[in-house]
């Protein structure tokens, strides 16, 4: 697990953490499902500044991918998949203007770190995980009781967990799409 504590200033960036797990940008051949657990190798990070807080983007791929063998870093992405950490990074810059937003803006000059340098920034996110969990830092709105973490001030028994997750309203009918969402929507530069 890792976090991107909101009361750490990165010292690169001079931003704090959003307040939200680091992402992942799998790049390999299959599209994956919301929520599926995969095995990636990690080969690269990006900084994006969203909104001023820190959020980065970790670049990976699935370890089943058919070419992740030839896959070891950021810049083999660059030789054999030509365009598109630049498509990347366009997108993350403008996919937030439609709803009104203004441009992200990056770190490093929108330039992609080495794996090295993600891997730092997966140990230092995890870190803070780990004080969030232990109540070393301050978690804010975010519910850390858990199951698994046995030396967690937050840690509970199954029973309890089960208590918690049954107490939980139920969904309901699903309401119905908006047309609003096939909108397409072009960016002029």
């Amino acid at each position: 697990m890792t976090w991107e504590d909101p009361s750490h200033k990165d010292q690169d960036t001079n931003c704090f953490g959003d307040n939200d797990p680091i992402d992942v940008c799998e790049i390999g051949s299959k599209v994956c499902s919301r929520g599926d657990v995969i095995q990636v190798k990690v080969l690269g990070v990006l900084g994006l500044l969203d909104e001023g807080e820190m959020d980065w983007k970790i670049i990976a791929i699935n370890t089943d991918d058919p070419e992740a063998d030839k896959f070891n870093d950021i810049e083999d992405v660059r030789k054999y998949k030509p365009g598109y950490l630049e498509a990347t990074v366009e997108w993350l810059r403008s996919y937030k203007v439609p709803d009104g937003k203004p441009e992200n803006q990056f770190g490093f000059n929108g330039e992609f770190k080495n794996q090295a340098f993600a891997i730092d920034v997966i140990k230092n996110t995890h870190d803070y995980w780990k004080d969030m969990i232990h109540k070393k830092a301050e978690s804010g709105e975010i519910q850390c009781k858990n199951v698994l973490v046995r030396e967690s001030p937050f840690c509970c028994g199954q029973d309890e967990a089960s208590t918690i997750v049954n107490s939980v309203p139920s969904l309901g009918e699903s309401a119905p799409i908006s047309s609003e969402v096939d909108v397409w929507h072009f960016l002029k530069k």
